[in-house]
């Protein structure tokens, strides 16, 4: 029977409108087409659904019955195909992205700005969350792809791409002004007070690991879980801070804090975009991310 969906489409537009002629124009065919399509479903089904009246056509009992039914089935296949259509010109869909504060403050915000301005109904989620917690979510397919700070693990299946490099430094107040313009020994960290991240972000992994690779006895005095109180832990200098430089920008130009220097950089990292190799992108966030692409060109701007 669902061979012959086309004869109920037809059917439906017959009854909806009351007429072949009518239904043939919604249709764009022929009145007999329509007409002898109508007669192939009433001998399929044994039964007459219509019969013609002086301004057109009445559905029989038979006929109403069945249009109860089909219409509800036809309309939800046109609500469909509507939707269908809309999501593929942007005018609907859902985009799910997993991000630090970090890395939303400092790279996806701007990016998801442009994008409503040119796409306003596609509604966009971020799920705030540290690094192991979004590859996590992107292995479970949570998000369609994540914003995140590196090192990242080798995960299989999982592209990682480099998009912005930032860099990790240790700032303090005037309780440590003695430290200002000298260049310390990475030791001398070991005898300050530090105030740092919690240790299940990709931040404090990297300078745990670096730091041990150093030989320097690591243990903060607070860990916190925004780098934005750090960096007002550090203006009340209740200890030296540890983060990503651009947390502390503000606070380094007014001269609130300044960066104490060592005889060894720490290594220059990055912001990575994780996609998933196996699960299929949907068309708002493909688009999302050719305009985060398309922007790559000028980071030095938002760098500096």
């Amino acid at each position: 029977m669902l061979s012959n969906l086309e004869y109920f489409k037809v059917f439906y537009y017959v009854a909806k409108t009351g007429s072949m002629t009518l239904a043939a124009n919604e249709l764009n065919i022929s009145q007999p087409a329509v007409s002898q399509q109508i007669k192939q479903l009433e001998s399929q089904m044994g039964v007459n659904l219509i019969e013609r009246v002086a301004r057109g056509v009445k559905l029989t009992a038979e006929g109403e019955l069945l249009f109860e039914y089909v219409s509800k089935g036809i309309e939800l296949m046109e609500t469909g195909e509507e939707k269908v259509k809309k999501l593929k010109n942007l005018e609907l869909g859902e985009i799910h992205i997993g991000a630090s504060d970090m890395t939303l403050e400092f790279y996806l915000l701007r990016y998801l700005e442009k994008f409503h301005e040119l796409y306003p109904d596609i509604k966009v989620m971020v799920t705030n969350a540290p690094t192991p917690e979004t590859l996590n979510n992107l292995r479970d397919g949570k998000i369609d792809f994540g914003i995140v700070s590196s090192p990242v693990p080798d995960i299989k299946n999982v592209n990682i791409k480099k998009v912005r490099e930032i860099e990790d430094v240790f700032v303090a107040g005037r309780r440590f002004i003695s430290y200002k313009n000298k260049t310390l020994d990475l030791k001398e960290l070991e005898k300050l007070p530090i105030v740092c991240l919690e240790s299940n972000t990709s931040t404090r992994k990297y300078i745990d690991g670096f730091l041990a690779g150093n030989d320097v006895a690591f243990t903060p005095e607070f860990e916190l879980s925004t780098s934005d109180m750090i960096v007002q832990f550090a203006e009340r200098n209740l200890g030296v801070g540890n983060v990503v430089r651009d947390f502390a920008a503000g606070a380094l130009e007014k001269g609130t804090l300044f960066e104490l220097r060592f005889n060894k950089m720490i290594p220059k990292r990055h912001f990575c975009v994780v996609t998933n190799k196996d699960s299929a992108m949907n068309l708002a966030a493909e688009k999302l991310l050719r305009i985060m692409e398309a922007g790559e060109g000028d980071q030095k701007e938002v760098i500096g």
